[in-house]
């Protein structure tokens, strides 16, 4: 064989490598068109639709765990500054204790320290004023009410009129915004 008939032979094979290769090619690009064309294409049936679901409802699942978590956290740094605001505001009266505290220590004057120490008292009442604290009053013979009062103990009611009401108050009630967060404690005549 002559060096023109073995390139020829060689020309002749590359070309049916050549077409083979284009052959294969269009081949595997119908194979992807069909397979992009099914993906496009929603399946159809109950199966697929109940994967569907399922995977909405997952997402729906996981996206409610991460909003628990978030608001759990957030409450949490909310109760770690919650106070924050009112010690603030209290930091001064406890600065005018210590400083009463101090002065104490040093003067003999009663009356001095008395004054200073009603100063620091107004002080603090105004600041739990502000807040929104009030105390409760109750003068003697009002009645009974168990959502303001607690009653301590029964007597014997000094005149008719105080039976069954308030004879005397132990310990202040308070209410903080018209909540009451600390019953007054009260003695009711029997």
């Amino acid at each position: 064989m002559s060096d023109k008939d073995i390139k020829k032979e060689q020309e002749h094979e590359e070309l049916q490598e050549n077409t083979a290769s284009a052959e294969a090619d269009e081949n595997l690009n119908q194979v992807d068109e069909t397979a992009e064309s099914e993906e496009t294409q929603p399946e159809i049936g109950p199966a697929a639709e109940l994967a569907e679901m399922k995977d909405k409802y997952i997402r729906l699942m996981a996206e409610f765990e991460n909003f628990r978590r978030r608001t759990a956290k957030e409450r949490q740094e909310l109760f770690k500054t919650a106070n924050q605001d009112l010690m603030s505001e209290l930091l001064p009266v406890l600065d005018d204790m210590e400083r009463a505290r101090q002065s104490m220590e040093a003067t003999k004057d009663v009356d001095a320290m008395l004054q200073g120490l009603e100063l620091v008292f107004h002080k603090l009442k105004h600041v739990t004023h502000q807040k929104g604290l009030k105390p409760m009053d109750i003068p003697a013979g009002t009645s009974f009410d168990a959502d303001m009062h607690e009653a301590v103990t029964q007597i014997p009611a000094p005149s008719e009129e105080l039976k069954g009401k308030i004879v005397d108050v132990i310990e202040k009630g308070y209410t903080l915004n018209d909540k009451v967060i600390r019953f007054a404690k009260v003695i009711i005549g029997a």
